[in-house]
């Protein structure tokens, strides 16, 4: 027994030694550089593609079946001179015994210098899509051939089923020095990625494999450059169609167009996973991070053969928004509160798909306001946003615009007409009556974006529980929005204010580059001093009362002036429990009386103001001019009629009003200002006229008015002395003759 297992050994030896020899005489008599041709012609034949092997063929076959080429181009065979691809080297060895198994088992694999070129033409075709597909011979009987197809297809699919999978084992997989490059000619659109360095650890299917990928990546349109290293550990089931990247993490830094070539740093993190059976790709313990930004979170997509469906999870912590914008090249526009933005947080749970994505359960910190809802583009290639918004406050005033240098000096310089008209008007009413204010008050800059405008696709509901505009401290506000095509609508913008209540819906169509707008504003029980005072704090209110508004408005433009010159529209006003401040009309009253009486007022009017208990009436408003022919005030011993114009435009009144007075009112009253029966009835003529923000400052007896009374009182006189002389001496017809002489 033992001769026999030495006999068996030493046979073995002599076979393997046979074997040895036979792969060494092989590899010394055989050159693969002599059938170049055929090689050549084999590739066309099988895979359709023009091989030009221009460098050596280095081989090697037992125990290693080895291979080495050198300077080698690809080519379709259809474009043979325009090859899409060069390998500088390529070298491989594989075990020979193990493949009778179908077990591939390899040592390294080294590629250097590869340059691969892919390219659709003009009809989107692209040059590499004849490779792999050998050219069949056009059979001699087409129904034989017909016939005899689906056999061989059957028979080829059979064999392929039976077939058992192939066992990979390769010690490591190297490339560098690689370029890869793909053009569009219709689009112009260009990609590259070069310098590429591809270093891989022992690759064994169901073992971690490390893995290294290192390159630069760039893009024509827009201009861009990106400089990355993506390291991991790979695992795969080819059985199962489940791939794996593990401890996964991408670095690298990104620059150009888009960010206006400043440059963004970016660490990326996480667990990779591609289930091809169940058609459903994960990325769990995401981790973002780039430049201030810091991401977590986890990425779910189903259907993968169909229409992918994605769902996921992120959280962004607090950072700064601000310096992060303006860090990629993202310059703010102006704000008033140069601090804004400095404070970001988000945290949602997210829903969508290629066309479409929503974050819902949202919850954002934006600096000191928090909000929840739902935020979501329905169509990214309509960016079409979608939003319902629940926030606690937002001061709105911080990220608006700063006034103009151009509306600081209108501003100036229509505060230094004011003043002056102030100072000419100061004093007790007797002073001549101002001037209508001549300076423009509004700026002519852009207000609104109308390109921006015209490709908004929204639909926003918000509501806050604390709202600052222009300084307006509202509360429990409500807005309801919709946009598309340029043509917007406010459909509910509403709230609480001063203790009073205000509403306003209107629209906007942003489609010329005139825009036209219509809004219709409602106040109910607002302070109307607070509200003035609130908007110009540096100037005294002329009225105080609650104020109660219903108004409908159009306007045309695209800045302030220009909406203002065409404003028209209708609106009714009310001003309830109200007062004039720093004008007591009746003092100005009580003196046009005293010179009717031929007296002098011995005492002076101690109150500043004339206190209203109501002030109403309607306004016709035609290219920024609002007509008022009803004006009627309630003022405690006196009864007000109106009527007159409102300038808009210069922020100036012109009006004529009609006093019916009671007398003097105080216990102690001014003799000189006692009313004589005769006056009981009689309208008392007031101007005013002059900038807006004087109120009653601007009101003075009109002269010409009271010369009128002054007649008609002298004639009224007369004609009761007439009837005192004449007596029943002449016929009645005679009598009202004369007395209509002397009142005319």
């Amino acid at each position: 027994m033992k001769t026999f297992g030495k006999f068996l050994g030493l046979l073995l030896l002599g076979l393997l030694l046979v074997i040895v020899a036979l792969g060494f005489a092989l590899t010394q008599l055989f050159d693969p550089n002599d059938y170049k041709d055929e090689i050549r012609q084999l590739a066309r034949d099988k895979a359709n593609l023009e091989l030009d092997l221009k460098g050596e063929i280095g081989w090697s076959l037992f125990p290693w079946l080895g291979l080495e080429l050198h300077d080698t181009t690809l080519a379709s065979a259809a474009t043979p001179q325009q090859p899409f691809a060069d390998v500088g080297m390529l070298g491989l060895s594989v075990r020979v015994l193990p493949l009778l198994s179908r077990e591939v088992q390899m040592s390294d694999i080294r590629v250097d210098g590869l340059t691969l070129r892919l390219e659709r033409d003009a009809k989107g075709r692209g040059n590499w899509q004849d490779i792999g597909q050998p050219a069949q011979p056009a059979p001699v009987d087409g129904k034989a051939a017909a016939a005899e197809a689906p056999t061989t297809a059957k028979a080829g699919q059979a064999q392929q089923t039976a077939a058992p999978a192939l066992k990979l084992d390769i010690d490591s997989l190297a490339m560098s020095n690689a370029r890869i490059e793909y053009r569009d000619a219709s689009s112009g659109q260009q990609y590259t990625l070069e310098g590429l360095d591809l270093r891989s650890g022992a690759i064994r299917e169901g073992a971690s494999i490390p893995l290294t990928l290192k390159g630069y990546f760039g893009t024509n349109q827009p201009v861009l450059r990106a400089r990355g290293e993506l390291t991991g550990n790979l695992r795969f089931d080819t059985a199962l169609k489940r791939y794996q990247l593990e401890d996964a993490q991408l670095k690298g830094e990104v620059s150009g167009e888009p960010l206006h070539n400043r440059t963004l740093a970016v660490d990326l993190h996480g667990q990779l996973l591609a289930d091809l059976a169940a058609q459903v790709a994960e990325w769990n313990s995401l981790k973002l991070s780039a430049n201030q930004l810091s991401l977590l979170g986890e990425l779910k997509v189903r259907e993968l053969d169909k229409q992918p469906k994605l769902e996921g999870a992120l959280s962004i912590a607090e950072f700064d928004l601000r310096a992060f914008l303006e860090g990629i090249g993202h310059s703010l526009p102006p704000m008033a509160d140069g601090n804004s933005l400095k404070r970001f947080a988000l945290a949602s749970r997210f829903s969508g798909s290629t066309s479409s994505l929503t974050l819902q359960d949202l919850k954002l910190q934006l600096d000191d306001s928090s909000f929840s809802g739902q935020l979501a583009v329905a169509d990214f290639s309509r960016q079409s946003l979608r939003a319902q918004l629940k926030g606690d406050r937002l001061d709105l005033d911080r990220y608006l615009a700063p006034p103009s240098k151009q509306a600081d000096a209108a501003s100036a310089s229509r505060k230094a007409e004011v003043k002056q008209e102030i100072a000419q008007s100061a004093g007790n009413g007797s002073t001549p009556l101002p001037d209508q204010p001549t300076t423009q008050a509004w700026s002519e800059d852009k207000l609104l974006p109308l390109e921006a405008l015209r490709k908004l696709d929204a639909q926003v509901t918000l509501s806050l529980g604390q709202l600052t505009l222009r300084k307006l401290p509202i509360d429990n506000a409500s807005l309801k929005f919709q946009a598309l095509g340029g043509q917007l609508a406010l459909d509910e913008l509403r709230g609480d204010l001063f203790d009073g209540r205000f509403a306003l819906s209107g629209s906007l169509d942003a489609r010329s580059d005139a825009p036209q707008l219509q809004f219709a504003p409602q106040l109910n029980d607002i302070p109307l001093e607070r509200l003035l005072k609130t908007l110009k704090p540096e100037e005294k209110p002329p009225l105080r009362g609650n104020l109660q508004l219903d108004a409908n408005l159009k306007a045309r433009g695209n800045s302030e002036k220009a909406l203002i010159d065409s404003l028209g529209g209708n609106a009714s006003f009310i001003l309830d429990d109200g007062a004039l401040a720093d004008a007591n009309l009746e003092q100005q009253l009580c003196r046009g009386i005293a010179t009717l009486n031929r007296k002098v007022p011995t005492r002076e009017f101690t109150d500043k103001d004339t206190p209203f208990r109501e002030l109403r009436g309607s306004l016709l408003l035609n290219n920024g001019v609002a007509s008022n022919q009803d004006l009627r005030a309630r003022i405690p011993g006196l009864t007000v009629n109106g009527k007159g114009n409102v300038d808009l435009r210069v922020l100036g009144l012109d009006y004529r009003v009609g006093v019916v007075l009671e007398g003097d009112q105080r216990e102690m009253p001014d003799p000189a200002c006692q009313v004589n029966e005769r006056y009981v009835g009689l309208e008392w003529p007031l101007r005013c006229r002059g900038p807006l923000e004087l109120g009653a400052k601007a009101c003075r007896l009109d002269q010409d008015g009271l010369g009128k009374i002054a007649a008609k009182l002298a004639g009224e006189k007369l004609t009761e002395k007439l009837d005192e002389k004449l007596g029943d001496k002449v016929s009645p017809e005679l009598k009202d003759a004369l007395k209509g002489l002397f009142q005319r």
